[in-house]
């Protein structure tokens, strides 16, 4: 279908903006610039300002694709190229002046840019490389940007456009090579895995430049994540917490995002639905990759061949402690760091708290619930001085049935999010957010 070029920029903006709305891989900064003189924005490390569909999915900055039009047919997207939809593109100067006037209404602090494939991959990511261009120099806006980076695209556009961005990401979209083959045949494993390995290996030899020389342009620093669809191939959680721990180990990755299939398309190769998109199995995803970046789990560990998908009634980390139960109960007073962070109930944070507060004598429960710890799962986990706070049988099905009754709810919360409507940048809605707790 043809680009729509008498349309307005008004006009434009709601058909990409709602065209972006399923590439969830985007999310805070994590990167600390401060506002200077002579430029408009600054990125702050502690987060961007985050509005929430209802869904429950992350929509961070002024989310947009460049252009809907796409020469891949892949089967679950809808902007593939046999769907009748509208097409049009921005062009790199609208893109800026809308970035800019978002910016100075405080609407938004910051972009992310996405795109389909118009013509090819050279040709779109040069495009995305002179609006960032523009953006930086001309319109000297210092505030964040996150851009894709287009599988396929030329490694030299690839690494001009990271020495602009503070963010570049390249979904995986499908965590195995046949689900790959057989949804999205234009892409492959290769195109997609070659520019995140060049993107991980300027990153490194940034870091080392920037050590000599404190001056020297940051190149993508606030790192690169990926997105993978939940639901949309047959793989087992087990299979897609595999292809996350190997990402995070070999590429270096910051995120990878999971984005429960949504059925846009109608087609023979998609799975249907009856219970509409996996939310809570994208859920318990997103608990599980947290527990493997922060809290020193690894994916064979909250999952196996044998048990390949997790627990519905309980997340991630009190389903392996109820499976583990000879390591429990743990003693407070003298655990290490790393031993409080398998304690359901228990968070970073918490787990900090007590190393640090218990240098002033042993803890108690009070203490423990001042400190943040979850009190109403901890429990069946540990002992205070060699007490437990309540008598408790260290059982499997005693346990688990006090634990299912507090899960339950949250298992309805999580299933009953059932619209996919992009929040527009001028709704007033106050939809609550799926986020992982602080004391998983």
């Amino acid at each position: 279908m043809l680009i729509q070029e008498e349309l307005s920029v008004q006009e434009k903006l709601e058909i990409l903006s709602d065209a972006a709305k399923y590439d969830v891989a985007c999310t805070s900064s994590g990167v600390d610039r401060k506002g200077k003189a002579g430029t408009l924005g600054n990125a702050a490390k502690a987060g961007i300002c985050h509005s929430f569909s209802a869904d429950g999915r992350c929509i961070s900055l002024l989310k947009i694709l460049f252009t809907n039009q796409c020469v891949y047919d892949c089967k679950y997207c809808i902007n593939r190229s046999s769907n009748d939809v509208p097409r049009t593109a921005f062009t790199p100067e609208e893109v800026c002046q809308l970035t800019i006037q978002f910016y100075r209404r405080n609407y938004i602090e910051g972009l992310f840019l996405s795109s389909g494939i118009l013509h090819s991959p050279d040709y779109t990511m040069d495009l995305i490389y002179q609006t960032l261009k523009k953006l930086r120099e001309e319109y000297h806006f210092h505030g964040y940007i996150h851009v894709k980076a287009i599988p396929g695209a030329d490694p030299v556009l690839i690494e001009k456009t990271g020495f602009l961005a503070d963010r570049m990401s390249i979904n995986l979209e499908l965590p195995t090579a046949d689900g790959l083959k057989k949804l999205a045949p234009g892409k492959s494993r290769s195109k997609i895995l070659t520019p995140m390995k060049q993107i991980q290996n300027g990153i490194t030899a940034n870091r080392f430049e920037l050590m000599e020389y404190k001056k020297a342009p940051a190149f993508v620093p606030a790192g690169q994540s990926t997105q993978m669809i939940v639901g949309a191939t047959p793989e087992n959680d087990f299979q897609m917490m595999m292809v996350a721990e190997a990402l995070y180990q070999k590429y270096d990755l910051k995120r990878v995002f999971y984005s429960a299939f949504v059925p846009v398309n109608q087609d023979i190769n998609l799975p249907s639905l009856p219970g509409g998109p996996p939310l809570l199995r994208e859920h318990r995803l997103y608990q599980a990759d947290w527990l493997m970046r922060f809290y020193g789990f690894q994916a064979g560990e909250l999952l196996s061949e044998e048990r390949p998908n997790f627990n519905v009634l309980l997340d991630p980390k009190c389903d392996w402690a109820l499976r583990h139960l000879e390591l429990f109960p743990v003693e407070v007073n003298r655990a290490d760091y790393y031993t409080l962070l398998r304690v359901p109930g228990m968070g970073v944070k918490s787990a900090q708290r007590i190393v640090a507060a218990r240098k002033n004598g042993p803890l108690d429960f009070d203490a423990l619930k001042k400190i943040g710890v979850v009190l109403k799962r901890a429990i069946y986990f540990i002992t205070c001085s060699g007490r437990m706070m309540y008598p408790v049988k260290i059982d499997e099905d005693y346990i688990s049935s006090h634990l299912i009754g507090d899960e339950k709810r949250k298992v309805w919360e999580i299933g009953s999010f059932g619209s996919y409507r992009q929040i527009s940048l001028f709704d007033d809605m106050n939809a609550p957010s799926l986020t992982v707790s602080g004391g998983l």
